[in-house]
């Protein structure tokens, strides 16, 4: 299987929000199941798009996944400082899984960071049970940054996601 990573086409919208929705909703990262808020967020690819670089990962013309590529500073970015980018919402179907897509993800929003004039980091926030996916970031080189670590809901106490970064 050939995957090919590009921006993501306004017409593969939908079927990235849906795959990057169940992936959440599957594997029970969402507090609040389907009633969840953050799910509409996950679903709105058009609205990811217009703020930062959302790539697709796919092979024969079917979408696979997809992650968000955010260069410091932009409206999309959650941790990253200056001179870094960041990675959100990584996100591969379930039958898709096992194959490389998550990874060809990851490099590329490493070979985009790579690019941005002045980068020299590339942050992500994750959540403490996504254990498939540290594995994949501490292959790729990225380090626990622990002092970076953050509540995006601090009314709730158990929602603590964990930081990593990679030195470009």
């Amino acid at each position: 299987m050939d995957i090919v990573i590009r921006p993501v086409a306004p017409r593969e919208h939908a079927a990235l929000g849906e795959i990057t929705a169940q992936a959440y909703l599957q594997d029970g990262l969402l507090d609040f199941a389907a009633s969840d808020p953050y799910l509409g967020e996950l679903r709105d690819v058009a609205k990811r798009a217009a703020a930062a670089e959302v790539l697709v990962a796919t092979a024969d013309d079917t979408v696979l996944g997809g992650v968000t590529f955010v260069p410091a500073g932009g409206p999309m970015a959650d941790v990253a400082r200056p001179g870094e980018a960041e990675m959100r919402m990584l996100a591969v179907a379930h039958a898709a899984r096992g194959r490389g897509v998550g990874e060809a993800l990851v490099r590329a929003c490493v070979e985009r960071a790579r690019a941005v004039d002045g980068c020299g980091r590339l942050v992500l926030s994750t959540q403490r049970t996504m254990h498939t996916a540290h594995r994949l970031y501490e292959r790729l080189g990225f380090v626990r940054t622990p002092e970076r670590d953050w509540n995006p809901l601090p009314e709730l106490d158990d929602i603590t996601l964990l930081t990593y970064e990679l030195t470009l």
